[in-house]
Order: C-alpha cells, then structure tokens, then sequence
C-alpha cells in the first residue's frame, strides 16, 4: 500500500471512529441528567458529576499535549476506547456518588454533545498530518461535519428508553443503564477501528524535537489561554443542564428533548460547510469572531422568553452559528504551530484544548449548584458567555490564513515529511 493510499484509509477510519462517538456522546449528553436525577441525586451532584466529566478530559489531554510527541498516538486512541468502556460500563451499574465521580473523572463520557474528550486532539494530529495544508479547513469541517450529525442522531436516539418503558418491555431505570452498556459498546467498536491505524514509515532524524510544542509553544499556550477565555462562558451551557433546564422548567419529556437537540445538531452540522467558504472569502479569524457574535445575543436572550417557542426558536438559531468557529479554529491553531516551528515535532493540537474543558469544567458545577438551583425563574437565570471579548481580542492578531499557508508550505517541501507520529527533517 503507498504511502498516499495508507494516509486515505487513515482519513477513512478517523472519521469513521468520530462518528461512533459522536453518536454516543449525543444520546449520553441528554440521558445523563435524567439519569442522575432518576438515581436521586439532587443539583448538587449533577453539578459536581457534570464538572467531573469535564474536568477529568481537561486533565488528561495537559498531560498527553505535553508527553504526546514521545508516544504513539494509534496507541493513545486505543487506550482512551478502554476508558470509554469502563465509563459506560461502571454507570450502568453504579448508584453510589463517589464511584461514578470518579469514573467520570477519569472516563470519557461527556456532559455535552461538543467533543471536550483527550479523543479530539489525538485524531487533529493524525488528520493533520495526512493531508496537506490547503485541505486542512476542509478536512476539520467534514471531521466536524460527521461528528455533529452523527451527535444529532445520537440525541435523537435518546428517547429509546422512554418508548421502550411505554412499552412495558422493561422498567425505565434499567432501558437507562441499556443505554450506558451500548456506549460502552460503542468504545469497543471505536477500539477495533483505531486498531486499523496504519503509521507511514519514519522519516531519518537529523534534528530532534526540542519538546512538545518546539519554537512555537508561546503561540499555542497563547492560544490555549484565550481559548480558555471563550469557554469560561461556553461552561455555563453544556447540554446536559440545558435539557435538565428545559424539564425543569418547561415540562418537555425526553422524546421532545431528543428532537430539539437532533435539529439543533443537524443544523450545526451544516454549518461547517458553509464557514469553510466562509474562511475562505474573509479569513479564519474573522469566520470565528463574526459568527460568535450574533450566536451569544441569541444565547442571552434565552433566559428571558417569555414560551418554549421562543426558547427553541433562538437555540435553532444560535446552533446554527454558534459552531460555525470550529473547523476554522483548529486549522488556525495548526497553522500557527505549523507556520513558526515545522520542525518542533508532531503538529499537535493538544496543548489549545485542555483550557476549552478545564474552565467549562468550573462553571459546570457553578451553573447548576447557583444559577439552577438559587432562582427561582428562568427569566433570572442568566447565562452570558464571555465569548465576544475573548473572540475580539483574537481579531487584533495577525492570522495565518491558508494562502499563508501554502506558500509556506511551497518552500519546505522539499526539506520537510510528514510523517506519523512526527513531522521530521529530512536530508535534502
């Protein structure tokens, strides 16, 4: 197989196996506050367990952005799949606090149908070292593209458990943990098609990595902390405690639940091909910061409709520009470790990611022990997301777009592989 071939079927397989976990991410992200408050838990400990979820992934991808160029990536994945196992596994059949803090602290199940998961930037990296840089925006929204839709059928598929106990085939509890074994099946599924993986052969080294992140870790661990900044406010809106505020307060069951976040999914995910052309006629920079705006007025008008009409009617459309930044976002974040340091190592995309989940994290459990819980109406329960100051603050900076891009990558050519799991000098 050459080497052009091996890095398709690579394609093929990542974003095969997002698929499988976006599904499963979507369909958990709303079963879980039903779950846990079916279990007894009060607001609490869904808030505590929510920033858990969050939290432990933020944990683990610091440590992998910061160890991952000394490891296999393919073995990292699989790794991760036997913690999604476990995750789903120790849920379906643990009641008890502390024990599923702790899963969820070191699992992989996700309070949000967005991928917060150590899954993301293992796959960035091998997706961006298997096609060349013209195609990288392109690649990440098809990557995003298959994730929301597949997220969305997920959400859909979350009202299982309420049609099968209207069957009295079995009681709703247990069609709940069903749930939770089938995520774990899922993990053996992803397992099997990582293990697919197929490494190019190394190029020589002539010149060593000097660490995770080379010359350009100034800019990326920038990046991480502005990033950070964006989800300090995003934390405040996972998806979990907004299906749980939507039976709360508005009495909507899981079936209608499951259909608003399959349409809201569906049209995030059609969003992505549009911000591609979008990038490519305004700039990277500019795609994230002029769809983020818009999206958070809708979001802060949410807490104060007066019907669930007008509730789902802003979430329809803020989902449909709120993720219009993600495909634009990971190929900038690239391209600028690209661009200042093609021979740092593996173009990872892990160091910006943790900051995304570890600020969501604290305000996951802010979100629901004050803001859910303390008022008493959802007119008061405003939820603002510091989005527009931290995506201003980036339009200020220089962006590399991908016109810059290609022309840097016309020169090095000739002197740089790409190869899994580094990017390497090669003799000339």
């Amino acid at each position: 197989m050459s080497s052009s071939d091996r890095e398709r079927r690579n394609v093929r397989l990542l974003l095969t196996a997002r698929g499988v976990r976006a599904f499963g991410d979507g369909f958990v992200s709303i079963l879980l506050p039903v779950y846990l408050t079916g279990i007894g838990f009060g607001a609490l400990k869904v808030g505590a367990l929510t920033t858990a979820m969050l939290l432990g992934p933020a944990m683990m991808t610091s440590v992998i952005g910061l160890i991952a160029h000394r490891l296999k990536t393919v073995r990292l994945l699989t790794t991760a799949t036997t913690l999604m196992v476990v995750s789903g596994i120790g849920y379906a059949f643990e009641t008890e606090f502390w024990p599923l803090l702790t899963i969820a602290l070191v699992g992989t199940l996700s309070p949000t149908a967005s991928d917060v998961s150590v899954f993301a930037p293992l796959e960035q990296t091998l997706l961006s070292n298997a096609v060349v840089p013209q195609k990288r925006t392109s690649i990440f929204a098809t990557y995003s593209l298959i994730g929301s839709v597949l997220s969305a059928i997920g959400c859909l598929f979350a009202s299982a458990p309420e049609i099968v106990a209207r069957a009295s085939l079995m009681p709703p509890n247990r069609a709940l943990q069903g749930m939770f074994l089938l995520y774990a099946f899922l993990g053996a599924i992803a397992f099997m098609i990582y293990r697919q993986l197929k490494s190019p052969a190394e190029a020589p080294v002539s010149e060593p990595a000097s660490g995770p992140l080379g010359p350009s870790r100034r800019i990326v661990l920038t990046l991480a902390a502005l990033f950070s900044l964006d989800s300090f406010g995003g934390g405040f809106f996972v998806q979990s405690l907004l299906a749980l505020w939507l039976f709360d307060h508005f009495g909507l069951s899981l079936t209608a639940a499951g259909s608003l976040f399959f349409w809201s999914g569906l049209l995030s995910a059609f969003s992505y091909p549009i911000a591609v052309r979008l990038a490519r006629r305004i700039g990277l920079v500019n795609t994230m910061v002029f769809t983020h705006l818009p999206s958070n007025v809708c979001l802060m008008l949410v807490p104060f409709a007066p019907t669930l009409e007008i509730v789902i009617a802003l979430l329809l459309i803020r989902s449909t520009l709120s993720q219009m930044d993600v495909p634009a976002r990971t190929s900038y974040v690239i391209a600028r470790h690209t661009v200042r340091a093609p021979s740092s190592g593996k173009r990872h995309s892990g160091a910006p990611k943790p900051g995304r989940s570890s600020k969501s994290s604290s305000r996951g459990l802010l979100a629901r022990a004050f803001e859910l819980r303390v008022a008493p109406c959802p007119r008061r329960r405003s939820q603002q997301p510091l989005r527009p100051a931290a995506l201003i603050y980036v339009s200020q900076s220089s962006a590399p777009e991908e016109e810059i891009v290609d022309d840097v990558h016309i020169d090095v050519s000739s002197t740089y592989h790409v190869a899994d799991p580094s990017i390497t000098r090669t003799r000339s």
